[in-house]
């Protein structure tokens, strides 16, 4: 019963991660801007991003044994 509120918060995350990035294009789109994604946007999405992974898998691991 522990891991479907898990499974709930991730969902409920992934949702609010898509709609921040769908708001950040639509307002660079009305302003006329150019989507760049450059080496900066890399860095940080890749520090954001992998140790994210890494605690989920982690959580999944630690549940399952």
């Amino acid at each position: 019963m522990n891991e479907s509120a898990f499974v709930v918060f991730i969902i409920f995350a992934s949702i609010w991660v898509l709609m921040a990035v769908a708001g950040v294009i639509a307002i660079l789109k009305i302003d006329g801007q150019e989507i760049k994604f450059g080496k900066t946007g890399f860095t940080i999405t890749v520090a954001i991003i992998v140790p994210m992974m890494i605690t989920l898998i982690y959580a999944t691991i630690k549940s399952r044994l």
